[in-house]
């Protein structure tokens, strides 16, 4: 491992940006949302997560599919983003090609006679999805190990944990002028906490650490007497942040929009009968956590861009997490690179 920095390039240069689409968020799982948005025959939900426009649909068969949101005429969009209704089939916004509900190619409107057409070889480009209690997950590569493998860890901590009572959802969301990299080595060290969120740090006790297994970081952090500190606090690779409470669960999901740029999406969900002025103190305290960290990391970008700073040392004691996640980045980057 190494004990050096990313060398700050990492963080500035559009071609390490560009590398990283296809070498990590190409080839891993990601959060996409959640199942009850998709809950009836006909209905889909579109997002963009790094620069790959994707879509969500449930087919007649309630079967749950996936696929890149572009016609394979050219490339015109299925879905507007969020969540909507499709009826028995996928239009192309621009041409108005026709896909069935699996992907088939049903219909090239008024195309005219091609010789050699074989609409068989233009249905819409699949991905992988899988469901892990009510939530949804992608990945674009087919052949990815299965997502029940990657969150084992998760899902031994969480035990007869369930989210399903977790019905009432708030979202919010933050956009950051900082690399999404920048962002997500803030969220794995807590080594400034005492220094950033004196409110947080008011809550916590001396001990604080992180464990790494397999794609997942868990943290771990005493509270001092009368605060509240969440059940499970955890990281999956490459972006998605959780906090499990007893009555309620934050996803943050941490979103590169180019190099310079990243935004968040926070969900949060509840229990029906989660009291209200707890939940508005659960949502505040994050918000006030948030602008902390979006402030503090929008400064460090514009000094990684100065041009000035090269590469830095790690904590040993504190900084293990990111560490971890440095190496993964330049394995990853080599392997695109080979």
């Amino acid at each position: 491992m190494h004990d050096e920095t990313l060398d700050a390039l990492y963080y500035c240069d559009p071609s390490v940006y560009r590398a990283e689409r296809k070498s990590v968020f190409a080839h891993n799982w990601l959060f996409f949302g959640l199942e009850r948005d998709v809950a009836e025959p006909g209905s889909c939900f579109a997002a963009t997560i790094a620069g790959y426009p994707l879509l969500l649909v449930r087919g007649e068969d309630r079967e749950l599919r996936a696929f890149h949101n572009l016609c394979r005429h050219r490339a015109g969009p299925l879905a507007e983003e969020g969540a909507s209704r499709c009826g028995t089939s996928l239009v192309c916004r621009y041409h108005g090609w026709r896909y069935a509900l699996d992907g088939r190619l049903a219909s090239a409107r008024d195309f005219g006679a091609a010789q050699g057409f074989d609409p068989r070889q233009y249905g819409l480009m699949p991905l992988a999805v899988a469901v892990w209690r009510g939530l949804v997950f992608v990945n674009l590569d087919c052949d990815a190990p299965p997502f029940e493998n990657v969150v084992a860890p998760l899902e031994r901590r969480l035990g007869d944990r369930g989210f399903e009572r977790f019905t009432r959802a708030e979202r919010s969301q933050h956009d950051l002028k900082c690399n999404w990299k920048t962002y997500v080595e803030n969220y794995l060290e807590g080594y400034h906490i005492p220094v950033l969120h004196p409110s947080l740090n008011a809550s916590l006790g001396s001990a604080y650490g992180v464990e790494v297994e397999g794609n997942l970081q868990f943290y771990y952090a005493d509270a001092k007497e009368g605060a509240a500190v969440a059940g499970l606090w955890g990281w999956m690779w490459p972006c998605l942040g959780f906090n499990v409470y007893a009555d309620g669960i934050l996803i943050e999901r941490m979103l590169p929009v180019d190099a310079d740029n990243t935004r968040l999406e926070y969900l949060f969900l509840f229990a029906p009968e989660a009291d209200e002025d707890a939940v508005g103190r659960a949502v505040s305290a994050s918000l006030v956590t948030t602008a902390e960290d979006i402030a503090m990391c929008e400064a460090v970008q514009r000094n990684l861009s100065a041009g000035i700073y090269r590469t830095g040392r790690l904590s040993p004691k504190h900084e293990h997490g990111v560490q971890w996640f440095q190496d993964r980045i330049r394995d990853a980057l080599a392997v695109k690179a080979s």
